[in-house]
């Protein structure tokens, strides 16, 4: 009988399995179709896609499309057969029962995940009979948002496959006229777009045929993927500006034309800590020289870096001429990143520079750039929110830049929403210095300070005080009218111009109402206005303040279907199907993508191997506790035995224990499996550097033999891991000794897991990191390769040409890596010592609360002073720690911290062994 030998490598971090995805060559897109309809600067968009499945089986359809950050989802529906299947939303706590229900059948929930700068991505699927169709229609509510002088309507069309019938009507309706309108994006076929424009409307058409679908800028063999950006304005007045009621609501639009600009007071305060190190800094330099070449002469200005100390440029604010400016350019090229980040003591120096220089007829600014938490002099964020307070006292703006994904966004937005100003996040990109000359050109030239709208006989107001005004902006209030008596009705706006006080009134002293065809609208503009100030001002509350207002966003979010951080919209699908959970992210958050594999264990991985004949394979099931690595047998000191833990639990194939397995000879273990465990499949090959499997095929096949190869012991060496801690006056570290695989991050409710391989240098990082994207694809990455597996396709990379992987981006620099998808941001320093180069994992976003792993860690301690010895508490339990040094690996070059040592378990609060793979 002839035999085929398979030799099969097993890698202990992660194995994967071919998950059952869709095949997108099974159904057929025939019909997408997206309407949006702006009225008043507030935009329903409706994406309705119909798809068929064109087999003689049942199929999983994927409906999955991007829509605008600032929207809300208000509806959500499926057509099968006849029947409708309606979204409903709910609060959070009454949809947290279907949520854990469907993540415990493994099925998918959080179906709404945040994906780059602009955009979210929703994603939802349905099982749909041979030869039957499903119609899938989303409807999302956003209110347009003026900057530098124009709306934007962004659409997204990405398909995945070129569709016999696409279109995208835009209708366009403003009362006061339409002044300009621009069509743009990677979706602009000059061929395929119809535009007309009469006064105060304008309609946007846009039906590309098949072969058109494959040859827009951002298109191919799978059909469209980009944007149609309708860019706009309308016609503006000096006057009250643009007022429209109905039925008891009103929204009023204020931005009047014609202004003389206020001279400006502005200070920079540039982060310089070493996490600025390289490409952001340069970036920095390059904005803020573009930046000086802007400030008019009549503006004052002053320059402020920080690490953990302060350097001014002047100590006080000097005036924009030429001198000044060619000095400050000077300043800014030489700035260099080193140390802590002290951004309390930045903030107060600031803002004491503004109070110290006053000038009548002018608006103060206060800028702050950082991309980290405050690590030096105070760092208690909410001390340092109220220091903030107390120097700013409503004098003027705090603008806070949070520069890439490991700076503290909801620290810098609820430090700025207190202090009348807003915070942006700055994408890590090649166009970092646009973007942060772009946030400065909208509010480079002020027109009004102190802007107070008031509004005899009108209730439920939005927010009607802002502290300044800027060029090509625009402020919006929204309100009900009490009893419905428009008569009674009067909007006035007060505020101070560059020389005097202004009024804005209505010359007739009435407004008349738009008619009742758009009552529904204006109500909706004030609701979609009115959810998202409370759900700021939540962020600014405590205690019963703070559930008063949650409470009243929670009520008008369920009045109006609209799906915020507060509700949920349950999709039910059809019987027997799954119950999806829809949520809202945060800015930040990271996707929750879809359901697993059946056959995953509780780690999420399952393993296979690689090799076939005719058409067999070989399959090694994964245990529930994500392990591979053999117990008993040759190799004697396991990560685990060397950790003085108990050894780590063994795999087997279809319930046979392999550790079981008696020697064969010097230490050679081998066994026969039943055939008929052996099936075909795609399969991976990973590497595992404790055994090696030997397998023998009958050609029948009737047996599978397995020999396992112990391989030799390496010397263990000893790593020193640093975990930084928020407000603690030291980062914790412990080490860890010994040849050790770690489980640096899975989500229990996702797919994604990183797992590292210790390198053999000592106090030194990982020799590879292997990131799970979803259930079959993977990343590998050491330090002079990167291989991609997605199913059975392998692919190897070493340039460093962009790679994507699914969803996902990868970006190979000189000194290092950047995995990104959605909101998850993974960045790979490429480190050295000793000659010798190894990788160290940092996790630049992820703000899942369920996330697990070295790199999801955030300890808290108290210090208990103790003599002769330190300890500290954590959780209820008092430790003993002395006082050392590590190196800190996750900056570029590395710096060398104190730190509080400690053993692994009492640092991570769990037994060591729980993040061993």
């Amino acid at each position: 009988m002839e035999r085929a030998v398979l030799q099969i490598t097993l890698f202990g971090l992660l194995l994967a399995l071919a998950a059952t995805q869709p095949n997108k060559d099974d159904w057929d897109i025939y019909s997408f179709h997206i309407n949006s309809t702006v009225t008043s600067r507030y935009a329903t968009t409706v994406i309705t896609s119909r798809m068929a499945n064109r087999m003689d089986e049942s199929k999983e359809i994927e409906f999955h499309v991007r829509i605008p950050k600032n929207a809300f989802i208000s509806k959500f529906r499926m057509f099968i057969d006849g029947q409708v299947y309606d979204g409903i939303v709910k609060g959070k706590e009454k949809a947290r029962q279907q949520y854990t229900e469907a993540v415990s059948r493994g099925q998918s929930a959080g179906l709404v995940s945040s994906v780059g700068r602009t955009l979210e991505e929703f994603k939802t699927s349905v099982t749909v009979a041979a030869h039957k169709k499903v119609t899938f229609e989303l409807t999302y509510e956003e209110l347009l948002k003026r900057r530098l002088g124009k709306y934007e309507l962004q659409i997204h069309a990405r398909p995945m496959q070129p569709v016999k019938s696409f279109k995208v009507d835009v209708h366009i309706h403003e009362e006061s006229g339409i002044n300009i309108v621009e069509v743009k994006g990677g979706l602009a076929l000059a061929d395929a777009i119809n535009k007309t424009h009469a006064d105060n409307e304008v309609w946007v058409n846009f039906y590309p045929t098949e072969d058109q679908q494959k040859t827009c800028t951002s298109c191919g063999e799978q059909g469209l993927n980009g944007d149609l950006v309708i860019v706009y304005d309308v016609n503006r007045d000096s006057g009250l500006g643009d007022i429209k009621t109905s039925a008891g609501y009103f929204v009023h639009h204020f931005a009047p034309s014609s202004l003389t600009r206020i001279s400006k007071n502005v200070v920079f305060l540039i982060d310089r800590s070493g996490s600025m190190h390289g490409k952001k800094m340069q970036q920095t330099r390059l904005a803020l020289i573009h930046i000086l070449n802007d400030l008019s002469e009549d503006d004052h200005f002053g320059l402020i870096t920080f690490d953990g100390s302060i350097s001014y440029w002047k100590r006080e604010l000097v005036q924009a001429n030429q001198r000044n400016l060619e000095s400050a350019k000077i300043f800014s090229r030489n700035i260099r990143e080193s140390g802590a980040t002290n951004i309390n003591s930045a903030v107060l120096e600031g803002a004491s520079l503004l109070n110290a220089h006053p000038r009548e007829d002018s608006a103060s600014i206060l800028i702050l750039l950082t991309d980290g938490d405050p690590t030096s002099g105070v760092t208690n964020l909410e001390q340092i929110q109220s220091n903030v307070r107390v120097a700013i006292a409503d004098e003027f703006p705090l603008y806070c830049l949070g520069f890439g994904f490991d700076v503290n966004f909801e620290f810098l937005e609820k430090m700025s929403l207190q202090n009348n100003g807003v915070a942006r996040r700055i994408y890590e990109d090649s166009d970092a210095d646009l973007q942060l000359k772009g946030f400065y050109e909208e509010v480079a030239t002020p027109l009004l300070i102190d802007v107070t709208m008031s509004y005899e006989g009108g209730t439920n107001l939005t927010q009607t005080v802002f502290s300044q005004y800027y060029n090509g902006s625009e402020i919006v209030v929204a309100g009900q009218i009490t009893d419905n008596d428009i008569g009674t009705f009067t909007p006035q706006v007060v505020a101070i111009s560059s020389s005097k006080k202004m009024t804005f009134s209505n010359p007739n002293g009435t407004v008349e109402s738009t008619g009742t065809e758009s009552a529904d609208h204006i109500q909706r503009v004030w609701a979609y206005l009115t959810v998202k100030q409370l759900l700021e001002k939540e962020l600014l509350l405590s205690g019963a303040e703070k559930e008063n207002v949650k409470r009243e966003a929670l009520e008008l979010s369920l009045k109006y279907s609209f799906v915020t951080p507060l509700t949920s919209m349950v999709v039910t699908k059809p019987e027997g199907g799954d119950t999806e959970v829809l949520h809202k992210p945060k800015e930040g958050e990271a996707p929750q993508t879809g359901s697993r594999h059946p056959n995953i264990g509780s780690s999420g991985s399952v393993m296979h191997t690689s090799g076939t004949r005719q058409g067999h394979l070989a399959r090694v099931m994964h245990t529930s506790a994500g392990s591979v690595m053999h117990t008993s047998g040759a190799r004697q000191a396991s990560p685990g035995a060397r950790q003085g833990l108990p050894g780590p639990p063994a795999y087997g194939y279809g319930g046979m224990d392999l550790s079981s397995i008696q020697p064969k000879d010097s230490g050679l273990r081998s066994t026969q499996l039943n055939a008929e465990r052996v099936f075909s499949a795609s399969i991976l090959t990973m590497i595992q550097r404790d055994y090696t499997v030997h397998v023998q095929v009958d050609e029948a096949p009737t047996q599978v033999h397995a020999t396992i190869v112990p391989a030799t012991d390496n010397i263990p060496v000893s790593h020193r891991f640093l975990l930084k801690t928020e407000n603690q006056s030291l980062p914790l570290c412990f080490d860890v000794t010994g040849d050790v695989r770690l489980k640096l991050l899975h989500h229990p409710t996702s797919e994604l897991s990183v797992h590292g391989e210790l390198d053999s240098v000592s106090n030194g990082g990982f020799r590879r990191i292997v990131i799970q994207l979803n259930a079959d694809l993977y990343v590998d990455v050491e330090v002079n390769k990167i291989t991609v597996r997605e199913g059975s396709r392998i692919t190897h990379h070493t340039g460093q040409d962009p790679i994507t992987a699914g969803s996902w981006t990868i970006i190979r620099r000189d000194k290092d890596i950047d995995v990104a998808g959605g909101d998850t941001h993974l960045v790979i320093l490429i480190q050295g010592k000793d000659a010798q180069s190894f990788l160290w994992p940092v996790l630049r976003q992820q703000s899942s609360d369920s996330a697990e792993g070295i790199l999801a860690l955030n300890p808290v301690y108290e210090e208990v002073p103790q003599t002769p010895t330190t300890k500290l508490r954590i959780k209820d339990q008092e430790i003993d720690v002395t006082r050392a040094n590590a190196a800190d690996y996750s900056i570029s070059p590395p710096l060398t911290l104190d730190c509080w040592l400690l053993s692994a378990d009492s640092a991570l609060q769990r037994r060591l062994e729980a993040f061993i793979v």
